[in-house]
């Protein structure tokens, strides 16, 4: 992957003028660095409400009125690596715990009943509980309840990426959690600590035949305005080399978990969360972007229309969360509402709460 990260830190957002900002309002959507400089500078603050209004119109344009509604469903939170912000760290004291495939299908029945047809399997970094072919049988059980299956786990090697694909596993997301390789450092310890290979990841899951990879940075570690150009240069190669590959952002704010006393390095409003939603739109239109329950209802209900195509709902971060288990949660949610009180809000907006958008049998 050719690109240079560290150059993105020399760009100078805040000499970048009113000016500058209101050309690129004035153009249509489309990717560049410096179209993304300015509307996530300094200065584009002061023109929130226009890239709201544009953004609305071009995300409504492209996806129409509606929210896509998925689920996560966690498997396991052993995990070998000791990352300062999580509360799956290694170190800390707390109650384990991995399902069995059988376990993992009883929570999944129960997301199948309350309508979910999008699923997002989650698990820490530990091969001895989770690997390869856990994940490919638990996929082929899954295909025939679920229209899309997801991962959110370690980074693999192609020929388990391809496993999962033949398993109808789809899409994958992964966080490089920051960009700034300096503080990556500083943050992880354990097989996670290897940046370029985490960095590798959506490259390899888009070569081995994934239709869907997700990007994101965890806002907190560092400035979301490099972040946000980082994951604008990421998705733009993705793109170019991978144009059968649907790129997505997701924007996942550092929220508290157990035993977890990191102090966060940038605090993100929520005026720079939805100046980084707008900005990214107004350059990636076609992109899907996801927005999780860390966030509170009324923030989350304020962005329907606004950038955001998918949302999750009623979720568990924890493993056998969904049949009433208490083992260790991976962080805090913030919107503790059931999934059908979220679609009465997505209803409420004027807009479409979309429980299934895809079938496999589009690429058959």
């Amino acid at each position: 992957m050719s690109i240079d990260f560290e150059r993105l830190k020399n760009i100078d957002l805040a000499a970048i003028s009113a000016e500058q900002v209101k050309r690129q309002l004035a153009m249509p959507a489309a990717f560049s660095i410096d179209r993304l400089a300015a509307l996530i500078s300094p200065a584009a603050t002061a023109f929130i409400e226009d890239m709201a209004r544009l953004s609305s119109e071009l995300t409504i344009r492209r996806f129409g009125r509606t929210i896509n509604l998925y689920a996560p469903l966690y498997v396991s939170n052993y995990c070998v690596n000791a990352c300062v912000y999580c509360g799956y760290n290694c170190k800390t004291h707390v109650q384990r715990s991995r399902l069995t495939v059988e376990e993992a299908m009883a929570d999944a029945d129960i997301l199948a009943g309350q309508g979910f047809r999008h699923i997002l399997l989650v698990a820490g970094e530990d091969k001895k509980y989770i690997d390869a072919d856990y994940m490919a049988d638990l996929g082929e059980k899954l295909r025939g309840k679920f229209a899309s299956i997801s991962i959110e786990v370690y980074q693999l090697e192609f020929d388990e990426y391809e496993k999962l694909a033949a398993a109808g596993v789809d899409g994958m997301t992964l966080y490089q959690e920051t960009y700034d390789r300096d503080i990556y450092a500083k943050l992880h310890c354990g097989p996670k600590a290897d940046y370029d290979r985490r960095l590798q990841a959506h490259e390899t899951a888009a070569k081995a035949g994934f239709r869907r990879v997700g990007l994101g940075s965890l806002l907190g570690l560092t400035d979301f305005r490099f972040e946000t150009l980082a994951l604008g240069a990421h998705a733009a190669w993705l793109m170019k080399n991978f144009w059968r590959t649907q790129v997505s952002f997701s924007f996942p704010r550092l929220r508290p978990a157990a035993e977890v006393d990191f102090d966060f390095a940038q605090d993100v409003s929520d005026t720079d969360l939805v100046q980084m939603v707008f900005a990214l739109r107004l350059c990636f239109g076609d992109a899907v972007m996801y927005l999780s329950t860390r966030e509170r209802p009324a923030f989350r209900d304020n962005l329907i229309g606004l950038g955001i195509t998918s949302m999750s709902a009623g979720s568990k971060t924890n493993p056998g969360g969904y049949t009433g288990s208490k083992a260790l949660e991976q962080f805090n949610i913030s919107d503790p509402r059931t999934p059908d009180e979220v679609a009465r809000a997505i209803e409420s907006k004027g807009f479409e709460p979309v429980w299934k958008d895809f079938d496999a049998a589009f690429t058959k």
